[in-house]
């Protein structure tokens, strides 16, 4: 039985509701926080666990998960952890994302990039140029959660074996991403629950007529 992703965000508190301000400059009434589902490790290795088995499934070879700091950081550790392979992360310098503190990459090496929560993908896309610039290369994307801007793949529980190492996990949550998508689109996208919220123009949000947005996210 799969998990109940929304129910597990709600319980820890972490499902917000108000007047938000997101990355991309819109504004938005409900907000992922995922710092406070991470901070209990046994559900973050609950969720990183459940997003494992949908990797190994599509029998995509990873060696190594790299995350965007901050927010990225624990979930793409406990999905590196529950896959058995090495985690490294990439931060920002002068507003600039960059690979540090020793961290290198072998050429050609597989690695997956790993967020939080995966809204356009711009951070993740970042961290991505980071990787092939030194010589890896980018055979999936993952997050806890996705904003639906994305198409990601579907879990599956009722195909045989034979039939995951063939297509089967070439199932997808929508036809094709949306506009406002920025991951590279012939890389798988997983991810275990999509929440799609409405967002707003902050020039015609109507939730400025009550209050004033603010940013509850790392940045």
């Amino acid at each position: 039985m799969s998990l109940d992703i929304e129910s597990i965000y709600r319980q820890n508190n972490a499902l917000l509701q108000g007047h938000f301000l997101l990355s991309s400059g819109n504004h938005t009434k409900f907000y992922l926080q995922s710092a406070k589902v991470l901070e209990n490790p046994k559900t973050a290795e609950l969720l990183a666990t459940e997003l494992a088995k949908q990797i190994i499934e599509s029998t995509i070879q990873i060696d190594c998960v790299c995350s965007p700091a901050l927010g990225g950081i624990l979930a793409g550790y406990e999905l590196a952890r529950s896959l058995g392979v090495r985690f490294i992360f990439t931060e920002r310098v002068n507003g600039i994302m960059a690979l540090r503190r020793g961290f290198e990459v072998k050429t050609n090496e597989n690695i997956l990039i790993c967020e939080d929560i995966i809204t356009t993908g711009g951070s993740a896309m970042e961290s991505a140029e980071c990787i092939k610039n030194a010589g890896g290369k980018i055979v999936a994307f993952a997050g806890l959660a996705n904003r639906g801007f994305c198409r990601r793949i579907l879990p599956h529980t009722t195909h045989s074996t034979q039939e995951i190492k063939t297509e089967s996990w070439k199932q997808f949550s929508m036809p094709q991403s949306k506009k406002e998508c920025k991951l590279t689109q012939n890389i798988p996208l997983f991810a275990l629950a999509d929440f799609e919220f409405e967002i707003y123009d902050s020039q015609d949000c109507p939730l400025c007529k009550d209050s004033v947005a603010y940013k509850p996210g790392s940045r």
